[in-house]
């Protein structure tokens, strides 16, 4: 029996959804092994040409705007979520519609983001904000306006990603971060051997990447595989707009939450303990982000999946897909276990020795990783099903009580860095209470209220 439930693994039972979400898992797995191993290299690579401080700088800028590209008004998670409807039920003009308007809403969102950023931008104190080196200070504002006028253009072009996850081929996507690692590293090599330390150029490098690959992206997959779908001012129909921002304002709500809880510490490590902590707390997130990199290879295909099979009422599929999911989750928290055992080890080959990670904040990314891989188990159904009005709200709730609960974890329980992480797991325990229980009422059909919307 266990021989046939290993070989039933690797069968792509061909375009059947559980086919379609072997098949991915397969190949992101392949494709993050790559990627894990390219992210260790990248910051060793990077804090060896461009020294502590300086490596601290780029990793809250860089920190802030990965989560920014993330946040995609929430436009996104919208389009995702009507793509795969429209795709269980084969409608292909419709679809072509939905991507049209989501191309042109999201142009005039990006560009009057963008005025507005031209605006501010003489007018923020950058260095306070980063808590750099004065003399730095013409190299930030640089280096700030270079990497937010790219991070525009990408934010875009990377609108493809939603279309390829609607589909339920996110190996695909697997395979774009792919090439914008493996540049990275070739572009690090590069500005070693021809320059001496230089964070802007760095940084505008590192920017310049994700633009190339997904603008390569968006003329290959428009004049292949998409071409039915393409983008078209005659598609463009603002009466179907309010179908993909209704449900994209509180995705983005819900972002903007996760950017407060996840993204802020580093800006608030860079605030009350240097830029140098920010360096140590980096290299450890680094090392624990395989094992949610790991289980994101598993939970990625789902959500759409998990749309189409809500979409023909298939709970039993569903059900079975969850219970697979936690008996993966428990294996994975073994795994957590043993990279806290050799975390000293790993740790000394990404640094070189350069500086000491405390244990506690080892324990602490630990505990962080486990439940926010719990909550994503959960997070990710509730998200395809498109019922977030309780995530919505917990996602107000959390925001408001994050930073301030980071601070005081940190500065008056004297716990550091590690007070910042044990913070934003004290805000994801809340979560691991109720999102389990929504996706019980949601397959016995008793979600009312608010449970439903």
């Amino acid at each position: 029996m266990i021989k046939e439930k290993l070989i039933s693994l690797f069968q792509f039972e061909g375009k059947s959804r559980g086919g379609k979400a072997k098949r991915n898992i397969v190949l992101l797995f392949g494709l993050h092994i790559f990627n894990f191993i390219f992210t260790l290299v990248i910051v060793r690579l990077t804090l060896d040409y461009l020294g502590e401080t300086d490596f601290g700088i780029w990793s809250v800028l860089n920190s802030i705007l990965m989560w920014a590209v993330y946040l995609d008004f929430g436009l996104g998670n919208g389009l995702r979520n009507k793509l795969a409807e429209e795709f269980a039920h084969s409608n292909k003009t419709l679809a072509k519609v939905y991507v049209s308007t989501a191309y042109a809403i999201f142009s005039i969102a990006i560009f009057i983001v963008f005025i507005i950023f031209l605006v501010v931008f003489q007018w923020i104190n950058w260095i306070a904000i980063f808590n750099a080196p004065i003399q730095l200070s013409d190299t930030i504002d640089k280096l700030v306006f270079y990497v937010f006028t790219f991070f525009a253009i990408q934010f875009v072009l990377k609108l493809i990603t939603s279309i390829i996850l609607a589909d339920q081929k996110p190996a695909i996507n697997g395979l774009f971060t792919f090439f914008i690692n493996l540049l990275t590293i070739i572009l690090v090599i590069i500005l070693q051997k021809v320059t001496s330390s230089s964070l802007l150029l760095l940084g505008v490098g590192f920017s310049l990447i994700p633009i190339i690959v997904f603008g390569l992206a968006n003329l290959y997959f428009f004049r292949k595989n998409y071409k039915e779908f393409a983008p078209s001012i005659k598609f463009v129909k603002w009466e179907y707009s309010k179908h993909i921002t209704s449900l994209g304002f509180k995705f983005f709500v819900i972002q903007i939450a996760t950017l407060i809880i996840l993204a802020t510490d580093n800006l608030i490590i860079t605030q009350i303990l240097g830029p140098e902590s920010v360096s140590v707390y980096q290299v450890a997130f680094r090392y624990f982000s395989m094992v949610p990199l790991a289980f994101g290879i598993i939970l990625t295909p789902m959500w759409s999946a998990y749309t189409e099979a809500y979409v023909k009422e298939d709970f039993v599929w569903i059900k079975n897909a969850i219970r697979k999911i936690i008996y993966i989750w428990f294996f994975l928290i073994f795994a957590t276990f043993l990279m806290v055992l050799f975390s000293d080890f790993v740790y000394s080959l990404m640094t070189k020795d350069k500086f000491t990670i405390p244990f506690l904040l080892t324990i602490s990314l630990a505990i962080y990783t486990v439940l926010n891989n719990w909550n994503n188990i959960f997070a990710y159904f509730i998200n395809g099903v498109g019922k977030i009005s309780l995530s919505f709200y917990f996602a107000i709730f959390t925001a408001i009580v994050k930073i301030p609960l980071s601070i005081y974890f940190a500065l008056n329980l004297n716990l550091g860095i590690s007070g910042v992480i044990l913070a934003t797991s004290a805000c994801l325990i809340i979560g691991a209470i109720w999102t389990p229980i929504q996706l019980k009422k949601i397959l016995n059909k008793t979600d009312k209220g608010i449970w439903g919307r």
